[in-house]
């Protein structure tokens, strides 16, 4: 995989929110400078807690946020602007599926018009070439073609997923962000709609950037996890080599409180680390490093020094004053 071509390359990546208190303005700092990179064809899965900044990090490379600093290059071209400033290829070539598909869905169209909107608007599909491509569409996502006239009330979550995921795939992007795209589903279908993007992987050569709260899915779903912790990017490293050997103290502590079901998955769970403190506010970040108030293993150069990546192993790389 390393000889993969680069799809997507994020650098120094800032995006801050201003917040107004009395006469004072503040920043939250959503994300706060970090880079990672995409390669074709594989599944980077982007991990944290809520207020990580992954979802802000998914909504700048889309292009639904302008960022404060730092470049996105896709495919060798900076796209650092906002949507409305990028050209219709571009627009065509990156997709979102959303997490929430009653929100991201019209009520009012039904699931033929809402597949038929891409594309018409870039100009894909026509006549009768246009009813075929929408069932064709369908079809991917395991839908029947009775479904072209229903509305999204009319289904379940699942399905109305799978239409977000058929709307997405209707103009042949190769990378696709997938902000949560199962959180909000039953136990039940979850799994069918991960092997449904697995499939389509294949099939499309896709690019995946999936944004998850969920360690334990990413175990079977990601070739990379990149974790981030208040904007930062705390570890990242190829899946197997990561939950194998996690070297951060805030990933320790999160590969530890996975739940298990096997004596035999417990053991290879690192030690547990119990968390002190509070989470801090993204308003108001602590100096030097941000998990200060937190780590169990904190020195007193934490409390002044922000640490920078450094890598520990082959394409594997920490964010911590442990290593420097």
């Amino acid at each position: 995989m390393s000889e993969s071509r680069v799809i997507l390359e994020v650098k120094g990546l800032k995006k801050y929110f201003p917040v107004h208190r009395g006469d004072k303005t503040l920043f939250v700092k959503a994300i706060d400078g970090i880079d990672f990179e995409v390669r074709e064809g594989e599944t980077v899965g982007l991990v944290g807690e809520s207020g990580s900044g992954k979802s802000t990090t998914a909504y700048c490379v889309i292009g639904m946020y302008s960022v404060t600093d730092g470049t996105i290059v896709f495919k060798g071209k900076d796209i650092s602007c906002a949507s409305a400033q990028r050209p219709l290829e571009l627009k065509r070539d990156m997709q979102i599926v959303f997490q929430d598909p009653g929100t991201s869905l019209n009520p009012q169209h039904t699931i033929y018009k809402i597949l038929e909107l891409p594309l018409k608007v870039h100009g894909l599909a026509k006549g009768h070439e246009l009813h075929d491509r929408i069932v064709q569409l369908l079809e991917s996502v395991e839908l029947p073609e009775s479904y072209l006239y229903k509305y999204p009330r009319m289904i379940g979550g699942g399905e109305r997923q799978m239409v977000a995921i058929a709307r997405a795939l209707a103009t042949n992007p190769s990378f696709m962000i997938l902000d949560e795209p199962t959180s909000s589903l039953d136990v039940s279908v979850q799994a069918k709609i991960i092997n449904m993007l697995l499939r389509l992987q294949k099939e499309y050569n896709l690019s995946y950037l999936f944004i998850t709260h969920d360690l334990s899915l990413m175990r079977n779903v990601a070739t990379r996890v990149v974790i981030m912790y208040l904007g930062k990017i705390a570890e990242m490293a190829p899946t197997e080599i990561f939950f194998r050997s996690p070297q951060h103290p805030y990933t320790q502590m999160l590969l530890s409180s996975i739940p298990v079901v096997t004596q035999q998955e417990e053991d290879l769970k690192p030690k547990k680390i119990k968390s002190q403190g509070e989470i801090p506010s993204p308003v108001n970040v602590p100096p030097g490093c941000s998990f200060n108030t937190r780590c169990p293993f904190v020195k007193p150069e934490c409390y002044e020094r922000d640490p920078v990546m450094v890598q520990v192993g082959p394409d594997h790389f920490v964010r911590c004053n442990l290593f420097t």
